[in-house]
């Protein structure tokens, strides 16, 4: 079980990626790349619907395992595709832009962590590479 100290780091470097987020809006008064806070909370309800409904499957022997990774791959791809799209109709600014991609990275890394940190099985286990 993963310790205090690792949800306080991964709590901080949430607060660093909606403020990177935040500060891609504010700096450059332009709201419209707050949506992707959609997206920040749909990225990990397919895995959480998924771990709920095959516990007693391999997620490798699992097609419903499958489909979780390929939406969840979605809504990421999504995340980082809008600001392109606002930046390329010249909505927002291009930097503000680079601000919420790195902003975007920041956040979902931190997400992978959670669930690589706090879930019961190690689904990512090093050992089997040996």
């Amino acid at each position: 079980m993963a310790s205090v100290r690792s949800l306080i780091g991964l709590a901080f470097f949430a607060a660093i990626g909606i403020l990177m987020l935040l500060l891609g809006c504010a700096l450059y008064d332009n709201w419209y790349p707050m949506f992707i806070l959609i997206f920040y909370a749909l990225s990990p309800v397919p895995c959480l619907i998924a771990r709920h409904f095959s516990d007693d499957l391999e997620p490798s022997e699992s097609p419903l395992w499958d489909l979780c990774i390929f939406l969840t791959t979605g809504i990421v791809v999504s995340a980082f595709g809008l600001p392109s799209v606002l930046a390329d109709r010249e909505i927002i600014e291009i930097t503000s832009c680079i601000l919420i991609m790195g902003g975007n990275a920041v956040v979902f890394l931190t997400i992978l962590a959670y669930f690589i940190l706090f879930t019961g099985e190690d689904q990512f286990s090093f050992a089997t590479w040996i």
